[in-house]
């Protein structure tokens, strides 16, 4: 394995209370008479936004992700936070040699800045953004674009995320599959996606990478 394609919200960074307080704010002024838990809330989390919103059958869809954009930037920096071990991991990673590279569902604008806040932008060779593709995850898309910028190949790389889309882009491009053991859905659910393994740390990423490697 010589490629690592990371999704970026609920992996890398933990974007989780920003996207259900953003999700909340966004349903709570077009549907003042409901009431939403977080649970309510998390099959949102993984689709486009155009998508989730679609999927709730309003004509103003592009309406609520406009509104939904402007509370997600001006609260961006308060709400996102670091998952432990993380992006110590990935600088360790980094200088290992790896080719590297971000693959996720939201507008290039917003993951760019959560790259910066947290000064990991420069960790990576390509970013793949639902800006740059036609069909977003889980299409294998979005990765072979980002394989392609790498100058790589499905069967030397591997794509890690929380969540199904994540797992699933990641088969149908023919990369291995790793998923977060810290992700918001809960193990049950990841297991239930048959990655080819679940991580609970960084060091046991890498641990997993060196195994991988010796028997390649």
């Amino acid at each position: 394995m010589d490629t690592l394609l990371f999704d970026l919200d609920g992996t890398l960074l933990d974007t989780n209370p920003l996207i259900i307080a953003s999700f909340r704010h966004t349903l709570g002024y077009y549907f003042p008479d409901e009431t939403y838990r977080d649970e309510d809330i998390f099959p949102f989390i993984g689709p486009t936004l155009e998508k989730s919103f679609k999927a709730l059958n309003e004509p103003e869809w592009k309406e609520m992700q406009a509104f939904y954009r402007s509370f997600n930037i001006a609260m961006h920096d308060q709400l996102v936070a670091e998952y432990p071990g993380v992006i110590e991991g990935l600088y360790r990673l980094h200088a290992k040699g790896y080719k590297m590279g971000v693959v996720t569902s939201k507008g290039r604008p917003v993951v760019e800045r959560g790259l910066r806040l947290f000064n990991i932008d420069h960790l990576f060779d390509v970013v793949v953004t639902a800006d740059d593709v036609v069909y977003e995850k889980p299409h294998a898309e979005p990765v072979e674009r980002a394989l392609r910028a790498l100058g790589s190949t499905a069967d030397r790389a591997v794509m890690v995320g929380d969540n199904d889309t994540d797992i699933f882009s990641g088969k149908n491009a023919g990369t291995k599959t790793v998923a977060v053991g810290w992700a918001l859905k809960g193990r049950a659910f990841l297991e239930a996606l048959e990655p080819d393994v679940i991580i609970d740390s960084m060091e046991h990423f890498e641990a997993w990478l060196d195994e991988v490697t010796v028997h390649a």
